[in-house]
């Protein structure tokens, strides 16, 4: 994957900004906890968000830190490859029966646990087994239905010998592989220590975990099955304050810094300034989207939806508030996906928008005077009240929306508020994000199926309230095509319907960012920013 390095010319808006960071970082340095500061021999990489759990296959939710950490530690059956389509990881092979009933893995030769035991079919059963019967986070995409009616999609686990493991289902199912991807494989009987020890097969291995300072200590693997390391022992450092994570990596106490989610754009392009330090920009696939309530008027009108979607200058945005470390989206998934296609694009346009408008019957009672269109009734604009790049983001749309006639009221919400508020359709307009979830075009199907609208009982994703027969039935024909041209065909029928009806509007795709020592070599983050990538990585 192509990278580039974020240019280091310094932003004549934030000169007075360096001066007063310098101060903070200082102060911030001083006040971190002695343990924090000692120097260690450890490659030390920074994570943004607490680690809720180092339980590979049992935590009672699934948090993107936990999973990053996961990945250094444990294999799957399946992983995804560069264009989001799943292929073998421990699984040397993998074949569908033609009735697409039955999934036989073929384990790779010669792969160790990190204690030295040989990975064997049994291994993968009893960690299949364990996940398709408990009711773990990671159990849940194996069932159907809920209640009495809950039932499982996976009829029984076999080995038939110590390198094929047999998966068959209770009926033909797509989503098998990409439901195993987050599921590690642990050797047999031993689910219960993984809580506090985690043993998997990965390139690293589980040393010590102190949970209320959040650091992990690993070290190499040195008969891991793809090879070992260049970096014989690892630290993972949990720093989530902005502050803190500038001063460690300004004080070389932090090696790399991948994804640091908690640094605004201001924040890297400073520290790209560092003669120390490396800032290095990667295509991301996490999607910052704006969603409609199609279900309320005026949004219920698709030329409505069209004119804001002309009315946003995404380009700009991308530009003077993302400093260009993100890129254009033109659909929920990803650039890189097998199955993406552009469908209908929308350029920045305000002439259109009006036009639009117009057309709907939404006149500007004056044209580019103060009185605005619908009847000067604002549109409810709802955006999660701890994210401060959300609440800029929102303030720029509604200068935009405003020099169009389109009033827009400003509401912050906390969090798990917010996603109530989306759930019950207590919204006109919303901003959001997809972290993982849109690597996949089944997820077209969560998002705009009409049966995935949420109701009192069932909180399901289609939190746009779209609907739409003609798209239900593609969707329903596209997951459960198993024909790769087929399929693909079909998603480029239903990308062209929801950009053309637009219930979402993608805004970017924000970029892969890594901060590192300029002594670290070998970078290489694809798209979807797992941490597959620290094994390969070097120091000079």
């Amino acid at each position: 994957m192509l990278s580039q390095t974020i240019p280091t010319r310094r932003l004549p808006f934030v000169r007075n900004i360096l001066k007063g960071l310098a101060l903070c970082s200082v102060l911030v340095s001083l006040l971190l906890p002695l343990g924090c500061r000692r120097r260690s021999s450890a490659f030390v990489i920074a994570l943004g968000d607490n680690i809720r759990t180092i339980d590979p296959i049992g935590s009672p939710s699934v948090d993107a830190a936990s999973e990053r950490v996961r990945t250094l530690m444990f294999n799957s059956l399946v992983k995804k490859d560069e264009k989001f389509d799943y292929v073998g990881d421990l699984a040397s092979n993998i074949q569908r029966s033609d009735d697409g009933l039955a999934f036989r893995f073929t384990l790779h030769d010669g792969i160790k646990f990190q204690d030295g035991r040989p990975l064997t079919s049994a291994d993968a059963k009893y960690t299949l087994d364990l996940v398709f019967s408990r009711d773990f986070a990671k159990s849940a995409s194996f069932y159907e239905g809920s209640g009495t009616s809950k039932k499982s999609l996976v009829a029984r686990v076999d080995a038939p010998d110590a390198r094929t493991v047999v998966v068959t289902l209770t009926k033909p199912w797509v989503g098998l592989l990409s439901n195993l991807v987050p599921v590690s494989i642990i050797p047999k009987d031993s689910y219960e220590a993984q809580k506090t020890h985690p043993l998997g097969t990965g390139p690293f291995k589980f040393v010590q975990y102190d949970t209320s300072q959040q650091v992990l200590d690993l070290e190499a693997h040195h008969e891991y099955w793809e090879g070992p390391s260049a970096i014989q022992t690892l630290r993972v450092r949990v720093v989530s304050d902005m502050n803190a994570l500038q001063a460690e990596l300004r004080a070389g106490r932090v090696d790399i810094a991948p994804l640091p989610t908690s640094l605004s754009p201001d924040a890297i392009k400073l520290l790209s300034q560092d003669p120390n330090l490396q800032v290095r920009q990667f295509t991301g696939s996490n999607l910052a989207l704006l969603t409609f309530n199609t279900s309320q008027p005026p949004l219920n009108e698709v030329h409505v939806r069209q004119a804001i979607a002309y009315a946003i200058d995404r380009e700009g945005m991308i530009r003077d508030l993302l400093l260009g470390q993100g890129k254009l989206a033109h659909s929920i998934l990803p650039e890189d996906s097998w199955a993406y296609t552009m469908g209908r694009t929308y350029s920045f346009d305000p002439a259109m928008s009006k036009r639009l408008l117009d057309e709907a019957g939404f006149k500007d009672p004056d044209g580019d005077g103060p009185q605005m269109r619908f009847g000067n009734k604002p549109l409810v604009f709802k955006i999660s009240g701890s994210s401060v790049a959300a609440r800029n983001y929102a303030g720029v749309i509604y200068g935009y929306l405003k020099a169009v006639g389109v009033n827009v009221s400003i509401e912050t919400s906390e969090q798990n508020a917010l996603f109530d508020q989306l759930r019950y359709g207590q919204f006109q307009i919303a901003y959001g994000q997809w972290v993982g979830g849109n690597q996949d075009p089944i997820f077209y199907k969560d998002l705009f199926a009409t049966a995935e609208i949420p109701t009192q009982e069932r909180p399901a994703r289609n939190r746009s309230r779209y609907s739409n027969p003609e798209l239900d039935a593609l969707l329903e024909e596209a997951v459960r095509t198993w024909d790769r041209q087929n399929a693909r065909e079909l998603y480029t029928k239903i990308q062209d319907i929801v950009s053309r009806d637009v219930p979402v509007l993608p805004l970017w795709y924000q970029a892969n960012i890594v901060i590192a020592k300029k002594n670290v070599g070998n970078i290489q983050v694809n798209a979807s920013g797992d941490w597959g990538f620290v094994r390969n990585l070097t120091v000079k």
